[in-house]
């Protein structure tokens, strides 16, 4: 099922520049100018249609906020930034400079390749052409990932404009995309789970610019994750909407990857707090006040104590003093539980992740907000596979990197 998701730029804002314009030259990464050791062509993925590999990263690249050290590349003419993996790759989670039906086995002109120098990864669709449509002309373009989490779209070759390529066998799409994965339990009594996807943000840009010579530029804009501590959450100005969770030690507005698990610990309601319910501090004249009287006492309690003295005063009531001990170390003894229970749960839970369901309470909560986008396989025409490990080669083409 797809779906236009209004964009507020509220991650990212770009820029086009036309054929004419002397940034898109600087903003092309030629891979044919660089050393042949730099450059990885895939040989699977150059020979196969409808197929998706792992590359990892050597950096840290900034998506969304989260932090992504593994992409899958795939012959459509996209990546898939998930952390899990699907069949249903082109539903969301995408850097898409161009998704569409693209074969590279058609000709052994057509390659996937991509290079990565520790602070720039970048990929190519060279010479690649649409399933069924071969002889319409081949396309080149590119995916360049920045450590600083800017992403650029280039496009060298765009023989048929993007509005003409029909959707039909393959999702058509150019632009951005993230979700947040959750989990609802069967309703069969085993501990499976079934994964639904709820993707809460779409950039979307302006086909019709998309020429030969043409490009396109994603800044990032700062959000609430990249917040490190409370006041920070709370008092930056470059975010808006910002919560903190002491028990998570995250800012979140709520709506990234870990939503599920903001959920279930009660984050929602703990985000209402400040930043001094979490650390409370006695105030300056309660410390002055308790210093003094335990320092210098004042003269009245000092008389009262010499009076209660020559008076002869009894001594302490040893009950009371049991009592209160005993209140005190029960008290002590049911906060020592009570720890010990927390961290057992919490350790339950994540060595048995299948078992404990919060999803039932996510789904109670009378104050969720969920995006309306789900996406179902309801047809098996945009489904992808990752390669599998074998040997394939092109002429002159030696396989680099099996899938992993």
């Amino acid at each position: 099922m797809t779906r236009v998701v209004e964009d507020s730029q509220k991650y990212y804002i770009w820029e086009s520049f036309g054929p004419t314009e002397r940034k898109t030259d600087c903003l092309w990464v030629d891979l044919n100018n660089l050393h042949k050791s730099q450059v990885r062509i895939h040989g699977i993925l150059s020979n196969t249609h409808r197929q998706a590999a792992r590359v990892a990263l050597s950096f840290d690249f900034p998506f969304y906020g989260h932090n992504v050290r593994q992409i899958i590349v795939a012959t459509g003419g996209f990546l898939f930034m998930g952390e899990i993996t699907h069949r249903m790759l082109t539903a969301t989670q995408y850097v898409a400079p161009l998704m569409a039906n693209f074969d590279p086995s058609f000709s052994k002109n057509s390659t996937v390749s991509y290079m990565d120098n520790g602070t720039l990864f970048v990929v190519q669709w060279d010479k690649v052409r649409l399933k069924d449509r071969e002889n319409e002309g081949a396309f080149t373009f590119q995916a360049a990932l920045h450590s600083n989490g800017t992403i650029i779209f280039n496009y060298r070759e765009i023989p048929v404009p993007v509005e003409k390529i029909n959707s039909t066998e393959h999702p058509v799409k150019v632009g951005l995309s993230d979700a947040f994965m959750a989990f609802l339990p069967t309703s069969q009594l085993s501990d499976a789970k079934q994964r639904r996807i709820y993707e809460y943000h779409r950039v979307e840009i302006d086909t019709t610019k998309i020429v030969s010579g043409s490009a396109f530029e994603f800044t990032p804009l700062p959000t609430c994750l990249q917040h490190t501590s409370c006041e920070l959450c709370f008092t930056s100005n470059l975010t808006t909407s910002c919560g903190w969770c002491n028990t998570l030690q995250r800012c979140s507005d709520g709506i990234d990857r870990h939503r599920q698990e903001w959920l279930d610990y009660n984050c929602p309601e703990e985000s209402k707090g400040k930043c001094e319910d979490y650390n409370p501090v006695l105030p300056e004249a309660t410390m002055s006040s308790f210093n003094n009287l335990s320092l210098e006492p004042t003269p009245s309690l000092a008389d009262l104590e010499e009076h209660s003295v020559t008076r002869g005063s009894s001594p302490p009531n040893h009950r009371e003093i049991t009592e209160n001990t005993a209140i005190i170390a029960g008290v002590v003894a049911a906060l020592i539980l009570l720890v010990t229970l927390t961290l057992l749960a919490v350790y339950y839970i994540n060595t048995h992740p299948t078992v404990a369901p919060p999803f039932y309470l996510m789904q109670r909560r009378t104050n969720n907000y969920w995006p309306s986008m789900k996406f179902r396989n309801q047809s098996c025409h945009s489904t992808y596979a990752e390669v599998e490990l074998g040997v394939h080669e092109k002429e002159g083409i030696i396989e680099s990197e099996h899938c992993c």
